[in-house]
């Protein structure tokens, strides 16, 4: 009975013993950080960014400079620095920049930056735009929740997971540059003036990762909504493609869906977001991308209207393809040149 009592005791500590190691080895994996992103905070973030406070966070407005301090707040909380130093966030851009508006004003980029461990001169930028179109002649606010409020809180929780990683001593081998550009809806000038001025060089830029508009359903894809548009991907690197593949066959079970990809696309949707300014210096990119909707540059396009569980699913993806960029051993080239 001895006998019998020590074997299930020992037994018992084994079984506690293997279950720890199970936990342990799932400890500090790219799952693991891709798990703190979530619908919850993805739609409190969005329900302030894209609410009426904010003004349509028209170029150089004061609903603009509300949303640049939103996300700069968000990354002195976290604990994210600025690549420019102390509390720095902004990227200044002057007003005789946007000389092609009937009344310019200063604007910025806002940056934060998570150094990598190995390869710290190599930068992977993260962007989308920070802006909308602003408020009407009535007084109507365009809110922009999905244009492009969806890619912008789908950066900060990216860039939480990122951080959480660094602090459990995780962090990516390569760096990460989370651009938040400005201008876009009225040219692309956020995502120009950076790759004009850009705080890093353009030749150690390894990818462009953007994100406009993840948070809706096409409604031509309403009958199989787990999609998300990915245009560019192969059209620098064919490395940048297959990764993403790769990467999507083993995180995701959403469908990687190239319609807008097509060389003869009449929406010419590739030169139509930041990514592009990026392209033009034969830099890798990613757009991803769910298409338009009924209330695309309405007043319409407001939180409330946000599938956030897809758009979980789609952040998650983004954040996968990021950390297995930034940790592979080679760096991504563009091999299509």
């Amino acid at each position: 009975m001895k006998y019998i009592l020590l074997s299930m005791i020992f037994a018992v500590i084994s079984s506690c013993s293997s279950s720890k190691k199970t936990t342990n080895a799932k400890e500090g994996t790219a799952e693991t950080y891709a798990e703190t992103i979530t619908s919850a905070e993805l739609k409190e973030m969005l329900y302030i960014y894209a609410g009426d406070e904010m003004r349509g966070r028209m170029t150089g407005s004061e609903g603009q400079k509300m949303a640049v301090n939103y996300i700069k707040d968000f990354y002195v909380k976290q604990g994210i620095p600025s690549p420019l130093g102390g509390s720095d966030y902004f990227q200044e851009i002057p007003a005789s920049y946007f000389d092609s508006q009937k009344e310019p004003a200063d604007s910025e980029n806002v940056v934060a930056f998570i150094e990598g461990s190995e390869f710290p001169e190599e930068i992977i930028v993260i962007s989308a735009h920070l802006d909308h179109v602003g408020v009407d002649d009535e007084g109507n606010v365009f809110n922009g929740a999905d244009d492009d409020g969806s890619g912008t809180v789908a950066m900060l929780e990216m860039a939480e997971a990122f951080q959480k990683a660094v602090k459990e001593g995780k962090g990516p081998r390569r760096s990460i540059l989370f651009l938040h550009v400005t201008g876009e809806e009225i040219g692309l000038y956020g995502s120009r003036y950076y790759t004009e001025n850009p705080l890093f060089p353009l030749a150690n830029t390894v990818t462009n990762l953007n994100i406009d508009m993840i948070g809706r359903i096409d409604p031509n894809k309403e009958d199989t909504p787990d999609y998300v548009y990915l245009i560019g991907s192969d059209k620098l690197s064919q490395e940048l493609h297959d990764v993403s593949e790769e990467v999507a066959k083993k995180h995701s079970d959403l469908e990687l869906d190239y319609t807008f990809n097509h060389e003869n696309d009449p929406n010419r949707f590739y030169y139509r977001s930041d990514h592009y300014n990026f392209a033009k210096n034969n830099i890798p990119v990613i757009f991803y991308f769910n298409g338009t909707h009924a209330d695309y540059h309405k007043i319409s396009d407001t939180p409330d209207k946000i599938e956030y569980d897809l758009m979980t699913k789609r952040t998650k993806l983004i954040f996968h393809t990021t950390w297995e960029i930034a940790n592979r051993d080679g760096r991504i080239v563009a091999d299509k040149l």
